[in-house]
């Protein structure tokens, strides 16, 4: 696709973003009731293909967590309408007053939510990526230009084009939705030049795409470089609590950036309960990497090296370190972390308050599993991606995340002095 070609698009869904700015939440809910409706209705045109895509990436002898990530089946396409449903019924932010002021020469100072514009998405693998966008971004009022992954080519093209469609009928201006269809890389480069026509980037895919999309914007970015997730077992955790939250945060689906990567556990506890945990972790055919204190305490552990700390496996590898106490866990994942998505497991209340007081994450769980970083789990419908940034937006998107505010003032005739 030519730069002229990337431009015009842009342009349409400038153009489209002004219309969606003053939209009824009524006229966008029915949208999104229909573009549910739709990928129901079209699933075995969406289904065959999505199938052209996996075949494409089996033939290539890829990895079988890509092939997961990428796979549609008809329950994930119920997923991704339910998502949109799920949307729909959630409050709009769009014109909500946040705040209100009177000053004492009598000017109303409100403050009000707005969309954020046009969003560049750029993304890899994942095809339900394409819906979830598209509702978030049409739900808060902002237009969406879709870059996805040359694996999900096909997929991506067939659900853009339903959604497209039933949005069409029920009066969603042309460009409010936008997908670059190409595996050319220079099209990314030159989108990410265009910082008069879009407002904003969120590149979702592994590290090395998304620190190239930083380093080539002209545009503002929210990032998310990389889940380096841990659990840290306390001297006063409950064992059974602190297996079931571990197994689930590492094996329920190790590929995917919520997913534990290290276990931290207290010295004062680890004699008693590494060798239970860590059989049960090998039960599940997790590859264990381990300090000398853990491989002093079970035997067949590998020698953890200094990298493996800052390791995002994304995969059946899991990192285990003995730590003296509270203090030094927290320590480690502030050195080793990469401010994502932390776990204490403890009973005693007042090292649950200085863990989640002193770990910067964007996420921080007390007795529970890190895989709950997830903009469905957190009452989102969906989410655009998980920010480990500090501005604008941080933890799971949401709607309000993809939304700014302005402020209306409004007076009766004064000025100045």
């Amino acid at each position: 696709m030519t730069s002229t070609i990337l431009k015009q698009t842009a342009r349409r869904a400038k153009n489209a973003s002004e219309t969606l700015a003053t939209l009824s939440s009524h006229a966008k809910n029915q949208a999104l009731a229909a573009m549910a409706k739709a990928l129901l209705s079209h699933q075995r045109f969406i289904l065959r293909e999505n199938a052209k895509d996996v075949r494409a990436v089996l033939r290539k002898g890829l990895h079988s967590s890509l092939v997961g990530r990428l796979e549609l089946n008809e329950k994930k396409i119920k997923q991704m309408a339910d998502s949109l449903r799920l949307i729909a019924g959630l409050p709009d932010p769009i014109g909500r007053v946040l705040s209100t002021v009177r000053r004492p020469n009598g000017l109303l100072i409100k403050k009000v939510r707005v969309p954020l514009g046009v969003i560049l998405i750029i993304y890899e693998s994942r095809p339900n990526v394409t819906a979830d966008c598209i509702a978030l971004c049409l739900k808060s009022g902002n237009s969406v230009i879709l870059k996805g992954g040359s694996e999900a080519l096909y997929s991506n093209r067939a659900i853009y084009h339903v959604l497209n469609q039933a949005a069409a009928k029920h009066g969603i201006p042309r460009g409010a939705f936008e997908l670059v269809a190409t595996s050319d890389r220079a099209a990314v480069k030159a989108l990410l030049q265009l910082n008069e026509l879009i407002d904003l980037v969120i590149p979702r895919g592994g590290e090395g795409l998304i620190r190239e999309v930083a380093n080539m914007s002209k545009i503002p970015v929210i990032k998310h470089y990389k889940g380096v997730c841990h659990v840290f077992v306390d001297k006063d955790a409950d064992f059974r609590k602190s297996k079931e939250i571990i197994l689930n945060a590492k094996v329920q689906n190790p590929a995917v950036c919520n997913a534990m990567e290290t276990l931290l556990v207290h010295g004062s506890v680890a004699k008693r309960f590494l060798p239970t945990i860590c059989n049960a972790l090998r039960e599940k055919d997790v590859e264990l990497r381990g300090c000398e204190k853990t491989r002093a305490i079970v035997s067949g552990v590998k020698k953890a090296s200094e990298q493996d700390w800052y390791e995002e496996y994304l995969d059946l590898i899991l990192s285990v370190r003995v730590v003296k106490d509270l203090n030094e866990a927290i320590a480690h994942i502030q050195k080793y972390g990469s401010h994502h998505s932390d776990a204490i497991v403890t009973e005693n209340k007042k090292a649950a308050s200085i863990f989640s007081s002193q770990v910067d994450s964007a996420c921080v769980f007390v007795n529970c599993s890190t895989r709950f970083n997830d903009g469905g789990e957190f009452g989102m419908g969906a989410e655009m991606g998980i920010s480990t940034d500090k501005l604008h937006a941080r933890g799971p998107m949401g709607l309000e995340e993809l939304t700014s505010y302005k402020y209306v003032v409004l007076g009766s005739g004064q000025i100045r002095k």
